[in-house]
């Protein structure tokens, strides 16, 4: 039985009323959440953010009619499909992330489910009697008899990512007693203040974003140094082009500034910076010589016996 239409205006106006005080919304996929899995997590939430569930069909037309007055949440329409609802918030995006995925089921595998992950039978005694051996055998899982009981040789995969679990992998899974997934809330796409972007985004930390961003700098300078094109990031460079270009002119003119003629000084007699360098590097060396001399002469104390042998 649909809703009706009082229910529809006070959803509507509920979730009108969580636009208007939230600027984040987490789009969240529900399947395979049982009912008291999602009060876990709504009471995990109190205080954080608002869940709110509804029809994709009621979803879509609520969001139309408030779209006038906030057209940035157009870009939610395409992310309303499947199994689906919102959990509204201002608090932080990572920490309210982490709240919604944390509330995890362990669940046995259903013949026709979609495997989330890949799913192994380990080697070791099963405890099983060897009437039920056929159960491998149509799984291709090596097994031999050990003290009355089946017994598996070696790790086997037997269902994978992403395809769904047959009846014998159902079975056999369960009789082992292997509940092999898990499920829970996971995050489709987040709503922030009218950008939509997918949940990796939260990973990325702030190292990466510097460093990306240095990168964007440095390609900025170098294109615009290849281009003669001044930019705020080349315009040092630049500078520091110019300087060098201004000492090699000098050198070749007698034109001069204060810089040229340092380095006019040291091209023409190189000797004398060489002869000033040598005390600098010997007063260095100077300096560092009593410190063995010390160690030595400390070594020779420790070493002596005051005059006295060892049996006097």
């Amino acid at each position: 039985m649909g809703a009706t239409r009082a229910q529809k205006e006070l959803y509507f106006e509920k979730l009108k009323q969580l636009i208007s005080n939230y600027p984040s919304i987490f789009i969240v996929n529900v399947d395979n959440v049982g009912s008291n899995q999602m009060h876990q997590i709504r009471v995990a939430l109190r205080g954080k953010g608002v869940v709110l569930m509804g029809k994709n069909t009621m979803v879509r037309r609520a969001l139309r009619s408030i779209i006038a007055d906030y057209p940035q949440l157009e870009r939610l329409l395409p992310h309303v499909r499947g199994n689906i609802g919102f959990v509204f918030t201002s608090s932080d995006l990572s920490e309210i992330r982490g709240v919604i995925t944390a509330n995890k089921v362990a669940a046995p595998a259903r013949a026709g489910a979609l495997a989330p992950r890949n799913v192994s039978v380990p080697a070791g005694n099963t405890g099983m009697e060897p009437g039920k051996t056929s159960f491998f055998q149509a799984l291709g899982i090596p097994t031999k008899i050990a003290r009355g009981t089946i017994e598996i040789v070696s790790d086997v995969q037997v269902v994978t990512a992403g395809t769904r679990v047959g009846p014998s992998e159902a079975t056999l899974l369960n009789m082992l007693n292997i509940s092999p997934f898990t499920y829970g809330m996971t995050v489709v796409q987040i709503y922030d203040q009218g950008n939509v972007f997918p949940p990796d985004v939260l990973d990325v930390t702030t190292d990466e974003l510097i460093d990306r961003f240095l990168t964007g700098v440095k390609t900025i300078a170098a294109l615009s140094l290849a281009l003669n094109y001044p930019t705020i990031v080349s315009v040092t460079h630049s500078l520091v082009n110019a300087y060098k270009n201004l000492i090699a002119v000098a050198l070749v003119t007698d034109y001069s500034f204060e810089g040229a003629e340092k380095v006019k000084e040291y091209l023409a007699n190189p000797e004398a910076f060489a002869v000033a360098a040598a005390p600098a590097a010997a007063a260095a060396d100077a300096d560092a010589a009593p410190a063995p001399a010390a160690e030595e002469e400390e070594k020779e104390d420790s070493d002596e016996d005051m005059g006295f042998g060892l049996f006097d």
